[in-house]
């Protein structure tokens, strides 16, 4: 498979076809005179590009020069009538690469080729942007070209970077390596700080596109390199803040210290559980506990399960600085060694996390079950708890296995229960992704010593089936409820999950027959089914990882809506997000919508249209949190590598380039490239029909999910990158 991250660029220089196809005649011919009036006769030209030249020649993004060369002498030598005329004007969003080459979707042909937005001609444009471009007239048999006239919107004007010093002018080198240029910070900006310090930078002012943009310094973050500078880095350019404003501050600390003693009063408004056995079940680093689980047996071979979750709701008012906060943030974001709380950690890990042997106010939905995982009643309330024991997912394992020890019985039902419910799910179409998870051992300075898959254990199982029934049944009742109510559709919030798009499972096709796996295709749709036949067709094989990543990149994208599709991958009708209210909004959101049905309290056409915002709030805000979550893993994963270059390890082949190919470690999974010329004395170009690197001479392939045995060359921590050579 091509890599996403590059995919633009290798369409943009060699486009959608092989290598072998030509240029156009006009422009081989300009190239030819062009090559032979600079005296270049290092390429052997005879009128026509052999694929060895256009190789050549597209090197070094050689080829965007041409072509804006060739576009002004054509304009020279036909006139301005050809080019006087523009094909028209469009808005959109542009996406840029680090060789300050932008592309935007054709709104004529959104499946087609993004249009090219060429070097030179981005007018200051940020990634991420909305733009207006113009559009160049279109040439037969060329891509549609433009140029951006005018910035509509900023996308980002916040950026983290390391600054280098220039006689009395400070520059910052941005993070992002999707920011093409780097922003100048006047003399006054730059007092005091060292070469090589970390900052972040507000965007001031770009007026003219041949000289960099303007900055201003909001915070210095310390020197290059630190894990705790590296790590606030990583949390900023994402968006997100390590500190919160003072009001926010205020009224949390004024909730620790007038609210956390639950009062009679608020008991007596609520369902008390506080004598029902009651635990939690968490990682074993784990500060706030979102969720509890209550187990009563009941006559009949019955059980009463409640699922309790911190009713952040009680303390989280609507319209408050930690509310509007709370929105900005949507997400926690977990790095390897910390975590970035969306609310400050007086709520998030005391007054409203469900610590062991404490009252605490949790919203509930109760389910009275058998052993089958039949719900016989269903029921959702206001509550109190007080949870007797806080189970790592370990500690609860260890209760199962050896079948005995404290609260066993009570946990072997749950679990017994569970494994019905997750047997019911798969049988009604869930999709089952269990992919391996990392994690590092970490010294005193933050510095990886070990890097180890951790396994899923029954116990991860558990705990998310009893989630994802109370998700589930929470935005069925919701939306029965205003089915029955006559209310307004959209006054809720559903977590959907849509079907794959036939480009992308037609992708997904070619790439697992050339891997010898068949996936049935039906109407341009996959079957739940067959992809799980698939992944236990490939389950223990060396390509397994590599499948399972594939097929789920296929997949869409889950996301928040007020419009109800149903999520594909679970195969549920209705789902929402209801058991994590500590750290995302929604779910804090979906108690607020949760509580108005039970009050019988309709909701409003204002309140519908911010339930609109905060859905697509939460999409964008999810990406960028798990944007943020990645890049720690990749530096940590860089950082422990950095200790092992010059040594040997195995690896699988995890993607195919025309400039490399990338190796992921089978243990550390620490993925980095494999340059082309470091194969061998061999000239290998990309099958890419059957994701193979191919010798010319020797034909030897290296194809996706090969396993090869690799040495560490280098670690660049300042770009996140690996790079690996062969070991024969």
């Amino acid at each position: 498979m091509l890599r996403n991250d590059t995919k633009k660029e290798h369409e943009y220089f060699f486009g959608k076809k092989s290598l072998k196809s030509q240029l156009p005649a006009s422009e081989v011919s300009f190239l030819v005179s062009l090559l032979r009036v600079t005296g270049n006769f290092l390429l052997k030209i005879s009128g026509v590009l052999n694929t060895h030249t256009v190789k050549l020649l597209y090197s070094s993004y050689f080829r965007a020069t041409l072509r804006n060369i060739f576009m002004k002498t054509q304009q020279v030598g036909r006139g301005e009538e050809k080019y006087a005329k523009d094909s028209g004007k469009i808005n959109g969003i542009i996406s840029t690469i680090s060789k300050g080459i932008g592309f935007i979707e054709n709104p004529a042909d959104p499946d087609g080729e993004d249009i090219v937005v060429e070097q030179g001609f981005l007018n200051t444009a940020f990634n991420k942007d909305e733009v207006e471009v113009t559009l160049d007239p279109l040439r037969k048999g060329e891509r549609q070209t433009g140029k951006v006239t005018k910035i509509i919107k900023r996308n980002k004007t916040s950026f983290v970077g390391t600054i280098e010093l220039d006689r009395g002018v400070g520059f910052l080198i941005p993070d992002d390596r999707k920011m093409y240029i780097e922003i100048m910070l006047p003399t006054e900006e730059i007092k005091d700080i060292e070469n090589g310090t970390k900052a972040q930078v507000e965007f001031v002012s770009w007026e003219d596109p041949k000289k960099n943009p303007r900055g201003k310094i909001t915070k210095v973050l310390g020197k290059k390199g630190d894990n705790n500078v590296e790590m606030a880095s990583i949390v900023l350019e994402k968006g997100f803040d390590t500190n919160y404003p003072d009001a926010v501050h205020a009224e949390a600390e004024k909730i620790g210290k007038e609210q956390k003693i639950i009062t009679a009063e608020e008991i007596t408004k609520r369902r008390d559980f506080r004598d029902t056995l009651t635990m939690t079940i968490d990682p074993v680093d784990a500060k706030d506990f979102d969720d509890a689980i209550s187990f009563k047996k009941l006559p009949n071979n019955l059980y009463e399960i409640g699922v309790h979750i911190a009713d952040v709701s009680h303390y989280v008012t609507e319209g408050s600085a930690l509310d509007k906060e709370a929105f900005n943030r949507c997400f926690s974001v977990y790095l390897v060694d910390r975590t970035i709380p969306m609310l400050p950690e007086v709520l998030s890990n005391d007054v409203c996390s469900l610590n062991p042997n404490e009252e605490k106010l949790t919203f509930s939905a109760i389910f009275v079950m058998d052993i089958h995982g039949q719900v016989k009643e269903r029921s959702f309330s206001k509550t109190v708890i007080k949870s007797a024991k806080r189970f790592s997912y370990e500690e609860a394992q260890e209760v199962l296995n050896a079948k005995s020890g404290k609260y066993w019985d009570e946990l072997s039902t749950l679990n017994t229960i569970a494994k019905k419910l997750q047997e019911e799910k798969f049988k009604n179409g869930a999709i089952e992704f269990d992919q391996e998870e990392i994690k590092f051992i970490l010294d005193e300075n933050g510095k990886p010593t070990g890097v180890y898959k951790k396994p899923r254990l029954d116990t991860h199982k558990l705990v998310e089936e009893y989630m994802l029934l109370a998700n589930r049944e929470v935005s069925k009742f919701i939306h029965n409820s205003i089915k029955s109510k006559k209310w307004k559709e959209l006054g809720s919030l559903y977590r959907i999950h849509d079907v794959p798009n036939p480009e992308k499972v037609a992708d997904l096709v070619i790439f697992l027959k050339a891997m010898g796996y068949v996936l049935p295709v039906k109407n341009h749709t996959l079957n739940q089914k067959d992809i799980n036949a698939l992944l236990k067709q490939v389950e223990g094989k060396a390509e397994e990882s590599l499948i399972k990543t594939t097929t789920i990149r296929s997949m869409a994208k889950a996301i928040y809506s007020t419009k109800n599709i149903g999520h594909f991958g679970l195969a549920f009708d209705y789902y929402t997000h209801f058991t994590s209210p500590i750290r995302r909004y929604a779910d804090l959101i979906i108690h607020r919508i949760l509580f108005r049905h039970l009050q019988d309290k309709n909701i409003s056409d204002a309140e519908i249209m911010q339930y609109e915002k905060i859905a697509r709030q939460s999409s964008d805000r999810e990406i960028s949190a798990s944007e943020a979550e990645r890049a720690s893993k990749k530096y940590k994963q860089v950082e422990y590598m950095q200790e092992h270059v010059g040594e040997t390890f195995e690896g699988t082949i995890s993607g195919v380039t025309e400039w490399g190919v990338y190796v992921e470690e089978v243990n550390t999974k620490c993925e980095g490239m494999i340059k082309l010329r470091e194969l061998g004395d061999d000239f290998y170009t990309l099958d890419e029909k059957n994701y193979a690197i191919v010798g010319e001479k020797s034909k030897k392939r290296f194809q996706l999910g090969d396993t090869i045995k690799f040495k560490v060359v280098s670690a660049d921590l300042d770009r996140k990158t690996l790079d690996y050579s062969l070991v024969k």
